[in-house]
């Protein structure tokens, strides 16, 4: 189940067009005023534009959140969306820390920057209609990937993965966990710094040890002894590891039904 290696360059490199196409928006984290008591409830599917956006504004205010990933044909998590909010529409929140469930990219990143940001709605996210026609194009690039259910055997604990939304590497684990409808709290680890930008094998090299804003990758340094995304944590198994094309590999060896 292991990926070609030309295969897996060719899809970093349309994942990372998309990020481009997005002006890597999702990447910079300034940490809201506060945070969650309770962990944010996330009902998405990774290649939906709209959903796109909400996770970008998340990585932005590095707040962590449950993702229940809702692939088309779907069976595990969308009728439970049905169930709390009369459709099955995309992306969906459930904040328990306040009662709110909303629709609408644009009004949950609105609420997201009001209730926890504590700040002004910054200006690029003013312009909805071209946000979204922004994440729209941006999307073409994946050619349907995060898209469609695949059989899979759901883990009795969930996954944990360390990710930031505009990374071109943790995107491909996201869309397969999407598709495995696999459930996963997503620690978000954007930068802060100028060296956190330093790719992680010229740090390891050059010994540089970013000190981190953020908690998440604080936390990764300490437990990984580098801070590289994405990072997968699966306590069913006591697997923990970096590289997204090991993690995929290891998803669908682990999880995956009839590949």
């Amino acid at each position: 189940m292991s990926e070609n290696f030309l295969v897996r360059d060719a899809d970093v490199l349309a994942s990372s067009l998309t990020s481009t196409l997005r002006a890597w928006t999702g990447i910079i984290s300034s940490p809201a005023t506060i945070k969650p008591e309770k962990t944010l409830e996330l009902y998405e599917f990774e290649s939906c534009p709209y959903c796109r956006l909400v996770r970008e504004a998340l990585t932005e205010l590095d707040i962590d959140v449950i993702v229940y990933p809702c692939p088309k044909r779907g069976q595990r998590f969308r009728p439970k969306v049905v169930e709390l909010g009369g459709k099955a529409q995309f992306p969906f929140l459930v904040d328990p820390n306040t009662g709110e469930q909303m629709y609408e990219s644009m009004d949950i990143v609105s609420y997201l920057f009001e209730t926890y940001g504590q700040r002004d709605l910054p200006l690029k996210w003013r312009v909805g209609t071209l946000q979204k026609i922004s994440s729209i194009g941006s999307g073409l690039p994946r050619l349907g990937r995060g898209v469609t259910a695949r059989p899979s055997k759901a883990p009795p604990e969930m996954l944990e993965l360390y990710s930031f939304e505009a990374s071109p590497f943790a995107r491909r684990v996201r869309e397969l966990l999407c598709e495995l409808e696999l459930p996963y709290l997503l620690h978000n680890s954007g930068r802060t710094s100028l060296r956190e930008w330093v790719p992680p094998f010229v740090r390891d090299a050059l010994n540089i040890v970013p000190d981190s804003e953020i908690a998440n990758r604080r936390e990764l340094l300490q437990r990984a002894g580098r801070v590289s995304i994405p990072y997968l944590v699966d306590p069913n198994t006591g697997t923990e590891m970096s590289e997204s094309a090991g993690i995929r590999t290891y998803l669908l060896s682990t999880y995956a039904l009839g590949d």
